[in-house]
């Protein structure tokens, strides 16, 4: 099993997006955060069934995140 970082990010619209940093091109958008997060569990789930399908290489997982803090 693999974990990959997802990003969420509310959209102008009121709706999310999520996207993968360690799978380029998959990026999902829903009306809510959840909405995002259950299409990008599928679409992470389908992108790396494509990429076996085809032959291709599972990129592993190397991105991470951390929260930094600053005086703002």
């Amino acid at each position: 099993m693999r974990e990959y970082l997802v990003i969420f990010e509310p959209a102008n619209d009121g709706g999310w997006g999520a996207y993968a940093p360690d799978l380029p091109g998959l990026g999902v958008v829903g009306d809510t955060r959840e909405d995002a997060e259950q299409l990008i569990r599928e679409g992470i789930a389908l992108h790396i069934a494509g990429l076996r399908e085809d032959g291709l290489p599972i990129p592993e997982p190397t991105t991470f995140a951390e929260r930094i803090s600053v005086a703002a």
